[in-house]
């Protein structure tokens, strides 16, 4: 394991929002939010925030969250909600992007359109400052250094994920959580089932806890996928599904779930008949906020009687047993005794993961390393 101060540490904590959040690629949620031209929407980067828009072409495109004139945030940055709420603030529809303060206007490519009371500004100079922003299977990722990270570095994660379609899926129902942990304890505790047998007896009579096999890593991305019992078709309560199989999947894709975390804030997982997402949002060394989504096939959202329950449900509780495992451990780390453990073979992508971590805090650009193989878990 990294060291307790890694998880404990506010310092250590306003480093990686500095670095890790606010210096490279980071993940601002669904592109769904946006879905017509002058939707605007306020985000956490690490790095002073970010307003998300979607322009008059279509394209999405990202700004910092920063008005040229006095400073004054262009969108407030939601707040706390209790769960099963948004917690940030919802989606703007204007022509325009328009501060709150002296009602500077810039149009929805960021160039400055009015300024009370000024009659010679050059627009060019004092336009907002734009920031690499793309959408990536219907998520929304930013570059809070403005560039500095290079592209987006997901080109082999591409063929595992091109299959579920997830841009043509539906938002069914989202959940917002606010666990007391810190979140790389939240991201290792995604990245194994050496706990399942124990805290997760509803999830182990539908996928067997030992059963998969993990993806080599190259830090980008870590994951792996696990199998379905018999006669379990899906994640639910009884295996049974809601929905409908996604049209992309055949063979293995229909009798296994994918686990993939995109460093560092997202949590991907792969069903055969729907997708759930969840995107961390750090608020302190000690407490995230995690967003979670549902999405399902169009067809099955708009067929009579559809309840995306059988999937929220399972994953509500299973969700809800691992944040109590994962603020357990916070507590513990809290501990003056505590020091770091041994990681057993099953923890095998967790290693992976601090490695991320280690190599970042050394200074290493996530994403520039080759790929190593790792043991599979078994």
């Amino acid at each position: 394991m990294l060291p307790p101060a890694a998880y404990t540490s506010a310092e250590v904590f306003a480093w990686e929002r500095r670095h890790f959040f606010g210096g490279g690629w980071t993940c601002a949620g669904h592109s769904a939010r946006l879905p017509a031209a002058g939707d605007q929407l306020a985000v956490e980067t690490g790095a002073g925030g970010a307003v998300i828009v979607r322009g008059e072409d279509g394209t999405i495109r990202a700004f910092a969250n920063t008005c040229r004139h006095r400073g004054h945030e262009l969108l407030p940055c939601g707040g706390v909600a209790n769960h099963g709420a948004a917690n940030r603030s919802g989606t703007v529809h204007a022509k325009a992007i328009v501060c709150p303060y002296h009602s500077w206007v810039y149009s929805l490519s960021g160039e400055l359109r009015g300024a009370p009371g000024y009659r010679d500004l050059a627009a060019k100079d004092w336009s907002l400052r734009e920031l690499p922003a793309v959408e990536w299977h219907g998520l929304v990722f930013v570059d809070g250094s403005g560039g500095a990270a290079g592209p987006l570095p997901l080109a082999k994660l591409d063929p595992l994920v091109a299959p579920y379609e997830p841009s043509r899926l539906v938002v069914a129902a989202t959940h917002t959580y606010d666990a007391a942990a810190n979140w790389k304890i939240l991201s290792e505790n995604y990245h194994e089932c050496y706990h399942c047998p124990t805290i997760h007896p509803e999830l182990c009579s539908v996928s067997p806890p030992h059963s998969g096999e993990n993806y080599a890593s190259s830090g980008a991305w870590i994951g792996g996928w696990m199998e379905l019992r018999e006669g379990a078709v899906t994640m639910s309560l009884d295996g049974h599904s809601g929905g409908v199989p996604l049209r992309g999947l055949s063979g293995d894709g229909l009798r296994t779930v994918i686990y993939v975390g995109i460093f560092p804030n997202v949590l991907l997982s792969l069903h055969p008949d729907y997708v759930m997402t969840h995107v961390l949002v750090p608020q302190a060394a000690d407490r995230t906020m995690i967003e979670c989504s549902w999405a399902f096939a169009p067809e099955a959202v708009s067929a009579p009687g559809f309840d995306p329950s059988y999937a929220v449900d399972f994953w509500d509780l299973t969700n809800r047993q691992d944040w109590s495992a994962c603020e357990s451990v916070q507590r513990g780390l809290g501990s003056p005794f505590a020091s770091p453990g041994p990681l057993s073979p099953d923890e095998d992508a967790v290693y992976s993961f601090v490695t991320t971590v280690a190599r970042g805090y050394r200074g290493e650009r996530v994403g520039e390393w080759p790929a190593r193989p790792v043991t599979p878990a078994r």
